[in-house]
């Protein structure tokens, strides 16, 4: 499976031919050009995650791709592009689309701040491989290959993040969620992940937006 790293949080995915894409939100280049798409994961309603016009460029060429996400993403998209069929997830939700196995785990968003309202938020592990948590700390039941890991956002700080990955212990980690980050804040944040990864024998890859990865 190839995993090719896009800006800020969203991931494109091929196998066998098909594509999968995973929160094209609003800090990402338009997505243009992506026929094949079997499937397209939000995992949460927030714009830098769940942005329509992105789903309206999907959808130009997929008109029959699957779309998964929250309750609040469906609720969201029902009424700003009421024809699109939304698929609701919620933990422990299985799904078979095209070469994909699609498993969520998780509720919630991590805290931002107590004074602004927690949303939902479902972590999707895909063809029991890669793991991605969205905007959380949600840790899957099993062993991890590949952990695309945020490194920088208003709702996390590099300790919660360090001490996530330890807890994961995947083979392999990668850095995403990511554009609010300069030059020096990659190198650093990215260190940090690194040393827990390695910590626990596995490694770690840090994707330009445009490079891919495979696993």
């Amino acid at each position: 499976m190839q995993i090719t790293k896009y800006e800020h949080a969203c991931l494109v995915l091929e196998q066998d031919g098909d594509k999968l894409i995973v929160d094209p939100g609003v800090y990402t280049r338009p997505i243009e050009g992506q026929a094949d798409v079997a499937a397209v994961v939000l995992t949460h309603m927030h714009d830098d995650h769940c942005f329509e016009e992105q789903l309206d460029r999907i959808v130009a060429l997929n008109p029959n791709v699957k779309i998964f996400g929250t309750d609040e993403v469906r609720e969201r998209l029902a009424k700003s592009r009421p024809g699109l069929a939304t698929t609701a997830v919620h933990h422990g939700d299985f799904y078979e689309v095209g070469a994909f196995t699609l498993e969520f785990f998780g509720d919630m968003h991590a805290e931002i701040h107590r004074s602004i309202p927690l949303i939902q938020n479902c972590g999707v592990m895909i063809n029991s491989k890669l793991y991605y948590p969205g905007d959380s700390f949600t840790q899957p039941d099993r062993e991890v290959e590949l952990l695309a890991c945020p490194s920088s956002a208003p709702w996390l700080k590099i300790s919660e993040v360090m001490d996530f990955v330890a807890a994961v212990k995947p083979k392999r980690s990668m850095a995403t969620h990511n554009v609010h980050l300069s030059e020096l804040g990659h190198t650093m944040n990215n260190g940090r992940i690194q040393a827990v990864t390695e910590a626990a024998g596995g490694s770690f890859e840090f994707l330009q937006p445009g490079q891919s990865t495979t696993v």
